[in-house]
């Protein structure tokens, strides 16, 4: 109790002697209050409006932003934390709350914005739709609000009573989210268009494709519907240029990445934001000449008494450096907020993107951010990604946070190329015991996690889920060239659900590129789902040069094309895994390159099908497997034309055997090792599953599961 007295006394005397000079008195002046009864024009002072209403709490982040500015500029914060308290409420944002360098605090005086105990606080960049009126046709609609979309372009996105509602769409899906569709739940493309290129070569269209007949139509509403189109691990949002009914060929405005029909021949689409497709309870559209909302409700819901919101902002929270300047945003912390609604409106151009969603931005994004965190915070209902740390942002810490239902994905370090300068590399980051859940419902090739050219990041004790492309991506670099992306940390991770049958050419862990000192370990993948109808749904996924990574102690099961799988790099290492019940080949190596592709030990594989090998493994000399355990439950282990004899004979596994691990109950993903398994003859560790995931109190942990059943998610696959 001593020291407490002492180093709190000390802490009054400092800030007398720094406050002296200024006219500030005690640490308290540097403690601001907002309230939604609040009045920026007040001094923040106080937690309630006084009775004569001459000062209270500030009303908007804003306001506190520029009180803080005007404080500091009077010379009144010079070296003391300072603290800007939220009473509960939700604050509406007219413009993203944004941080430049002169707003930093210090190591020992931070800048908090953080919630009052207890208190619900939301920073929200929507807006309500108010006004319902139920139309004869059993619909309802409601004036857009001003200020949402552009024009000609609509709104993203619509939540009634906190949960996303499906933009009209022909055909109809079964669940909310497309999950697992169905052929009768898409369009197939006849064919594509073929065109003269600049040599004067015949080659597919990326603009146009021929449909089906009576799949698409000149819907006067289909000036403001897109057409979402699956291209292997991406999908192109393309607006209709012109559509020629007779012919059969539709014209959209910009060119996708690829050639239509690139992938598969009958390539699969769909129409959303459609009027005449507004037929089945959840959905809605937003007619841009018109200024209506119109919406079909669910059954029980009232227009008198459902809470509505579209989104109004693309960004909700900025912090912006200039690392290039050497200029930083340092030392400011946010506590127990809650950011929610962001707009990513689909202009005439369309969107396209080459993989993960790359171009697009994120709720709460810093650039050249130092020594900041996000902590107990959440991020959800956007219509883009839910955090980015970019350029410059070095020693940042994301901890305990939750980001879920997302447009795009949960969060990324880094850029896509590599930093100018060392001030610009984003390094050191750390995204630590949070939880991103149901991403992609705009942009489905958007990532869970995301690491581009940047190094020394830790991710770790977090759980991703319900993600239509890859969970956790690492590096951001194709083939052998040197990249800035290496010394990444991956570990402690609950990584499921992945995929969810919409796209393919995707990891539960994805690298690119060389990556010396990157680690993957301790992580438990399963459930990676890709659309059957291609290739590529696989847990552990080196992939375009990925090299000198190390992956161990990872538990990967019900991967849709192999637990392990690596494209082509040099010398990776893949130790002391589980690898289970892979629905096709359980390992794959598809490149034979002139060096060591692999060292492939110790890992136990467990399988239920006749298929342990995939692709190409027929240069012995390019990998190395030794000690490693094989079980095959429907059938012997052959690995291709030979069983373990033969594989051993060609210098594999002299050490390793084919024998039943003696697993508690694999069907049910329980990979505890009974004491007399045959693994720990080959030096198997045991994998602790209970460090993996979430940390902290029972509710915590449990939040995924709560979430999981607000948002309509699915464990199981259809």
């Amino acid at each position: 109790m001593r020291r407490k007295i002492s180093g709190w006394v000390i802490a009054v005397l400092c800030a007398i002697l720094v406050f002296g000079c200024g006219g500030a008195s005690s640490l308290d002046d540097v403690k601001l209050y907002v309230a939604p009864d609040g009045n920026d024009a007040w001094s923040g002072t106080l937690k309630r409006p006084a009775a004569d209403g001459s000062d209270g709490p500030l009303a908007t982040p804003g306001g506190a932003v520029n009180r803080l500015r005007q404080l500091r500029a009077e010379g009144r914060i010079t070296g003391a934390p300072v603290r800007v308290i939220f009473q509960e409420g939700r604050y509406y944002l007219a413009e993203p709350v944004t941080l430049s360098p002169e707003d930093s605090g210090g190591p020992n005086a931070p800048v908090i914005f953080e919630s009052a105990p207890g208190a619900d606080v939301t920073w929200d960049g929507g807006v309500p739709v108010t006004g319902w009126r139920a139309e004869s046709d059993g619909t309802w609609s409601a004036a857009a609000p001003p200020g949402c979309g552009a024009p000609g372009v609509p709104v993203s996105a619509l939540w009634i009573n906190g949960q996303r509602r499906t933009p009209a769409r022909t055909p109809n899906a079964r669940n909310v989210n497309g999950d697992f569709p169905r052929d009768e739940e898409l369009f197939f493309m006849e064919s594509p268009v073929t065109e003269t290129d600049s040599a004067g070569k015949e080659v597919s269209s990326r603009t146009d494709f021929r449909f089906r007949p009576g799949d698409l139509k000149s819907w006067p509403g289909l000036e403001d519907a897109r057409v979402v189109v699956y291209h292997s691990w991406e999908t192109s949002l393309c607006r209709v240029s012109s559509l020629d009914e007779e012919n059969r060929v539709v014209t959209f405005t910009s060119p996708a990445v690829w050639p239509y029909g690139q992938w598969v021949k009958n390539q699969w689409y769909f129409v959303e934001h459609l009027a005449e497709a507004l037929d089945q309870p959840g959905e809605w559209v937003h007619r841009t000449r018109e200024g209506l909302i119109r919406y079909m409700p669910l059954p029980g819901e009232s227009p008198e008494t459902v809470e509505a919101f579209v989104p109004r902002l693309r960004q909700l929270l900025v912090l912006q450096g200039q690392p290039e300047a050497g200029r930083y945003v340092e030392h400011i912390h946010f506590r127990g907020i809650a950011f929610e609604h962001t707009d990513y409106p689909i202009g005439q151009e369309g969107h396209h993107d080459s993989q993960a969603a790359h171009s697009v931005n994120a709720a709460v994004e810093w650039t050249g951010a130092r020594y900041c965190t996000l902590e107990d915070c959440r991020i959800a209902h956007t219509g883009n990604y839910g955090l980015w740390f970019r350029r410059g942002c070095q020693r940042n810490v994301a901890r305990r946070c939750a980001a879920y239902d997302l447009g795009a994905g949960g969060a990324r370090i880094g850029e896509c190329g590599n930093p100018a300068t060392e001030n610009e590399a984003a390094a050191w980051n750390e995204i630590d015991n949070s939880i991103f859940l149901d991403g992609g419902r705009i942009f489905r090739g958007a990532v869970g996690l995301w690491i581009g050219r940047s190094s020394y990041n830790r991710l770790s004790h977090n759980e991703v889920g319900w993600f239509r492309y890859t969970g956790i991506s690492v590096g951001w670099s194709w083939g052998y060239d040197p990249s800035s992306a290496h010394h990444n940390t991956v570990e402690y991770n609950h990584v499921h659900h992945i995929g969810q049958g919409q796209l393919n050419d995707m990891g539960g862990i994805y690298t690119l590129g060389i990556s010396p000192g990157t680690i993957v370990r301790n992580n438990c993948f399963h459930d990676i789902r890709s659309n059957p109808k291609l290739y590529g749904g696989w847990g552990l996924y080196t992939d375009e040069g990925s090299s000198d990574i190390l992956m161990e102690n990872n538990i990967v099961y019900n991967t849709t094309t192999g637990g392990f799988h690596q494209h082509y790099g040099r010398e990776n290492r893949i130790v002391n895994n589980i690898l289970a019940f892979s629905s096709n080949e359980q390992i794959i190596r598809t490149r034979q390159e002139e060096h060591i592709s692999f060292y492939f030990l110790r890992n136990i594989v467990y399988y239920d099908n006749s298929r342990l090998l995939g692709s190409n493994w027929k240069d012995d000399k390019g990998y190395v497997t030794e000690g490693n355990l094989y079980w095959n439950t429907a059938g012997p282990v052959r690995f291709g034309d030979d069983d373990l004899a033969g594989w051993r004979a060609r210098g594999h596994d002299l050490l390793g055997m084919v024998a039943d691990p003696k697993f508690a109950a694999p069907e049910q993903g329980d990979f505890f090792l009974s004491p007399d398994s045959p693994a720990f003859a080959l030096g198997f560790v045991p994998i602790d599953r209970s460090r993996i995931g979430l940390y902290g109190d029972a509710s915590w942990k449990q939040m995924p599961e709560m979430l999981a059943a607000r948002l309509g998610l699915d464990r199981i696959q259809p």
